[in-house]
C-alpha cells in the first residue's frame, strides 16, 4: 500500500492546529515542523503524532525542505495549520496516488476570509488559487527565501478537482498584519540579494498587478473583497521596497 506522510510546519498555531491535524486522519504519518513556538502548539502536535521537529528558522525553504526529508511516506501531502482537508479531497487523494507516477499535483484552493468564501482574484504573491501540495518524495524542494520561496519540482503533473479549504484571514484587520508581516519578510529577501531595485519599478507593480487580479483574475466578481485582495497585492512590492529602502538594516 502507498504511503502517506503528511506535513505541517507551524509557529505558534495552537488555535487551529488540531482542527487541521483532525482533518488529517486518513494520512499513514504526520510530520509537525515546530518553528519558534512559544505557545501551546507543541502539545497539541504531540496529540496526534510522536514525529515533531522543533527549531529556530530564518528562511522558510529550510523549515520545509528539513520537514519534507523527515518523512517517510511515498507521497507527501503539505498542509498550513489554516488548512482543512475535506472528506472529498481525502478520498481523492487516497485514489490518486494508488497509481499516479512519480511527480506532484496541483490543488484548488477555496478561499475564506473569515465566513465569506472568496474565490476569485487571488495571485500575484497574495494569496493562491491553486498551488502544488501533494508530492511524490523527491519531487518536490523549496528555495532559500523568507517568503515566497521558489520550488522546483519534478516528475508529471496532475490536477486534483477537490479544494483545500483555506482560512486566509480572519478580517480585513488580519490581512493588514499579514502584509506588514509578508513584507518584511520580502524587505529582507531583497536586502539579502544585493539588488533591490527601483521605487519607479515596483511604483509600476503596484498598478500591474492591481489591474491583474481585480480585472485578470475577475476579483471584481468579489466586491470590496476582490478591490483589497488586489490593492494588497500591488502593494505588497512597494512595501517591501520601501522597508527594504529605510528600515534598519538597509543598505545607506
Amino acid at each position: 500500500m502507498t504511503k502517506l506522510s503528511a506535513l505541517i510546519v507551524a509557529h505558534n498555531e495552537e488555535e487551529q492546529l488540531a482542527a487541521c491535524l483532525d482533518a488529517l486522519h486518513f494520512a499513514d504519518e504526520i510530520v509537525v515542523v515546530l518553528d519558534k513556538c512559544t505557545d501551546g502548539t507543541k502539545d497539541v502536535a504531540g496529540r496526534y503524532t510522536d514525529k515533531l521537529i522543533e527549531g529556530s528558522w530564518a528562511i522558510e525553504g529550510e523549515r520545509r525542505n528539513l520537514g519534507i526529508d523527515a518523512c517517510s511516506g511515498d507521497w507527501i501531502l503539505e498542509v498550513d495549520a489554516d488548512e482543512r482537508v475535506p472528506e472529498g479531497l481525502a478520498r481523492e487523494i487516497r485514489a490518486v496516488i494508488a497509481t499516479a507516477p512519480f511527480g506532484h499535483f496541483l490543488i484548488p484552493y477555496d478561499n475564506y476570509v473569515g465566513e465569506r468564501l472568496v474565490r476569485y482574484g487571488w495571485g500575484a504573491s497574495w494569496g493562491v488559487s491553486a498551488t502544488v501540495r501533494l508530492f511524490a518524495k523527491g519531487a518536490k524542494r523549496w528555495g532559500m527565501n523568507r517568503i515566497h520561496p521558489p520550488v522546483e519540482l519534478l516528475g508529471q503533473r496532475g490536477t486534483l478537482a477537490t479544494p483545500m479549504v483555506h482560512y486566509v484571514d480572519r478580517d480585513i484587520s488580519d490581512m493588514i498584519g499579514r502584509l506588514d508581516r509578508y513584507t518584511t519578510a520580502r524587505a529582507a529577501d531583497l536586502r539579502a540579494s544585493g539588488d533591490i531595485g527601483t521605487f519607479g519599478n515596483n511604483l509600476r507593480r503596484l498598478f500591474s498587478r492591481f489591474f491583474k487580479c481585480f480585472v485578470g483574475r475577475k476579483g471584481y466578481r468579489e466586491g470590496y473583497y476582490g478591490f483589497l485582495i488586489a490593492l494588497f497585492a500591488g502593494l505588497f512590492p512597494l512595501l517591501s521596497w520601501l522597508k527594504a529602502k529605510l528600515e534598519p538594516g538597509a543598505k545607506k
